[in-house]
């Protein structure tokens, strides 16, 4: 039996996740791989941090989130407040990272992989942020010093997008992709087909946890832009930013336009799309469209996630994902690192 230590960044719903996850797999993940995951080190924005050698009790560490208390008091040592400083304190093979996404630079998250590479771990990561604005340093960095940096939950929590084309499909040409990539306004437009106004269906996806109290990022397509980034640079081989992907909010859809499409046979989606022609990029989107019910696109409800990629030799694979959870960004988290740990 192998023991890894683990170094956790962020220990917000996915973090949490994460945790609940690899203990309830502790066994699974023993039998079958002969890896036992301890974690000596979680650290955060707002609720403290911990450090310790012998690992830190998860089931603890959850119950001192939910009484509000900090992660302070399970600590062995005063343990770094610094994120960069955290890592080097501690001795872990692996970094899991689920702090913030920041659309518009990536950081702080490219430096907290930047130190983990640096230190000799693995860089697991649920953000897009480095994924858009750092994938090729990163990747060369990880490759330089024998380790991995992995992605998988960063687009559709954990279907297996990035890695499809990593491994099992070679020799394969991408010309474009087309899909449903962001589930709160997927969600909210299937409530304004349902009756409610705008502001409601808003309101709604904010008291069931799927819309931030800010929700602009999602309502005016910078989650989208930003996941349509991350799939043009890696599985494209295009580097593209957020800002350069064409993009309109769901702001101006009323419920007589939901409506009207409704008796035309039709729904509102968000529709993400990129192609490419050689390496010239031709098209990166993400509109509100009408989609007929002959579209992929048509049955995509709720929480739901979908993308069609386009090749020289797959005229259209896709690749749905239903009503996803934090659990789900967590085993694309797990994956990732059990892939990591066997060199895949």
């Amino acid at each position: 039996m192998k023991q890894v230590a683990l170094a956790l960044v962020g220990f917000g719903n996915v973090g949490q996740a994460f945790a609940r996850l690899l203990m309830e797999k502790e066994q699974q993940i023993a039998q079958q791989f002969g890896y036992q995951f301890i974690v000596t080190g979680i650290v955060t924005g707002r609720h403290g941090s911990a450090i310790s050698s012998g690992g830190i009790s998860l089931s603890r560490a959850l119950e001192v989130i939910n009484r509000g208390q900090s992660l302070d008091i399970l600590s062995e040592m005063p343990a770094p407040k610094n994120t960069l400083d955290f890592l080097f304190a501690s001795s872990a093979e692996a970094m899991l990272e689920t702090s913030p996404v920041n659309h518009h630079t990536g950081q702080p998250a490219i430096d907290h992989i930047k130190a983990a590479l640096n230190k000799g771990m693995h860089a697991i990561t649920a953000n897009k942020g480095p994924v858009v604005h750092a994938y090729q340093e990163l990747t060369e960095m990880a490759a330089a010093r024998g380790k991995r940096f992995l992605f998988e939950a960063a687009v559709m929590d954990g279907a297996p997008i990035f890695s499809l084309f990593r491994g099992p499909l070679p020799c394969i040409e991408v010309h474009g992709f087309q899909g449903i990539l962001n589930s709160c306004t997927n969600f909210i437009l299937g409530l304004m087909e349902n009756g409610k106004t705008f502001e409601e269906a808003v309101k709604e996806a904010q008291a069931i946890g799927i819309a931030e109290t800010d929700p602009s990022a999602d309502i005016d397509g910078w989650d989208a832009a930003i996941k349509v980034a991350a799939l043009s640079t890696v599985v494209l081989g295009i580097p593209l930013k957020p800002q350069q992907v064409e993009r309109s909010s769901i702001r101006e859809i009323t419920p007589e336009m939901v409506s009207e499409a409704r008796k035309a046979g039709e729904r509102w989606k968000v529709v993400c799309t990129a192609r490419r022609k050689g390496k010239e990029l031709l098209e990166a989107s993400v509109k509100p469209q009408r989609v007929s019910a002959g579209s992929p696109l048509f049955a995509i409800n709720g929480t739901s996630s979908y993308v069609e990629f386009h090749s020289d030799v797959l005229p259209g694979l896709g690749i749905v994902e239903n009503n996803p959870g934090p659990n789900t960004t967590a085993y694309g988290l797990l994956a990732d690192l059990i892939n990591a740990l066997r060199g895949q």
